[in-house]
């Protein structure tokens, strides 16, 4: 009698005339078949650019004049807040001097001590911290002493952006013994 062998456990469990197992295949998904356009945009259109243009220009419009409106505020309140620590100063150069610098000494007599005739006898200046500046238009300030208006004091006065004597709004003249609209 022929020995047979004895099959083993993997023999066992596959037969030889089985199939070996099919494993799925992974596609890649497939494309879409959507034909490109003839032309691609490229860029914005001339009547979307006009569009833009014209919304930001109305919008500069109707900001920038009440943008420029308060620059010209703030200078009419630098100018004024300037005036008033001018007449601090020289309210405390006639505490010291019993009088008030002369025209033609100026608003320099609050920096630096005058000499000369009309030297004053107890200077304790600086009675400004820094040179006498001009006002916000660039323009320096017009002092008189005594005043065409305060004849025991001084006239101390800023022209306005146009320089000039008179003038309304920006233009308007701003002075020393007239206090600031409220």
């Amino acid at each position: 009698m022929p020995r047979h062998r004895q099959p083993t456990l993997k023999r066992a469990l596959v037969h030889p005339d089985a199939n070996p197992p099919v494993r799925p295949t992974v596609r890649p998904p497939a494309r879409p078949t959507v034909r490109p356009p003839d032309r691609l945009p490229s860029g914005f259109t001339l009547i979307e650019i006009l569009v833009v243009i014209t919304v930001i220009a109305i919008l500069a419009g109707l900001v920038s004049p009440m943008i420029f409106r308060n620059v010209g505020d703030a200078k009419v309140t630098a100018a004024r807040s300037q005036i008033e620590t001018f007449g601090l100063a020289l309210d405390t150069y006639y505490l010291h001097n019993d009088y008030y610098p002369s025209t033609a000494q100026g608003l320099a007599a609050l920096v630096v001590q005058p000499t000369g005739a009309e030297a004053p006898r107890n200077w304790r200046g600086p009675y400004l911290k820094r040179a006498v500046p001009v006002d916000p238009w660039g323009t320096p300030y017009h002092y008189e002493s005594p005043g065409a208006v305060n004849a025991t004091s001084y006239d101390l006065v800023s022209y306005g952006r146009d320089g000039r004597p008179g003038g309304t709004g920006e233009d308007a003249d701003l002075t020393s013994w007239e206090a600031a609209p409220r």
